[in-house]
């Protein structure tokens, strides 16, 4: 189970980072904003977590773009580890 008190930060793999802003046009920065706005929903994806916990969040940017961000929050680091992002799907417009 992730404790959430305890992310502190992010990681990028540089790979994921540059897909998710050259191929999807969403940066890192923005990415990150989902997790400081409301509404956020999360979803845990249980057909890809075998090794760690692996994350949907479903949120707003800033700018009001809603985003889908998958990550991993590595157990007992402070870090979520972003695996990428990109634009939320039409039918999350309810968000």
């Amino acid at each position: 189970m992730v404790d959430w008190q305890r992310i502190t930060g992010f990681e990028w793999d540089a790979a994921n980072a540059r897909k998710s802003e050259d191929k999807r046009g969403v940066s890192q920065a923005e990415a990150e904003q989902v997790f400081f706005n409301q509404p956020l929903l999360l979803l845990d994806d249980l057909m890809h977590s075998d090794d760690e916990p692996r994350i949907h969040a479903l949120g707003m940017t800033d700018a009001g773009r809603r985003l889908h961000v998958t990550f991993t929050a590595r157990l007992g680091l402070p870090i979520a580890r972003d695996l990428g992002a990109r634009h939320a799907p039409e039918r999350t417009r309810g968000l």
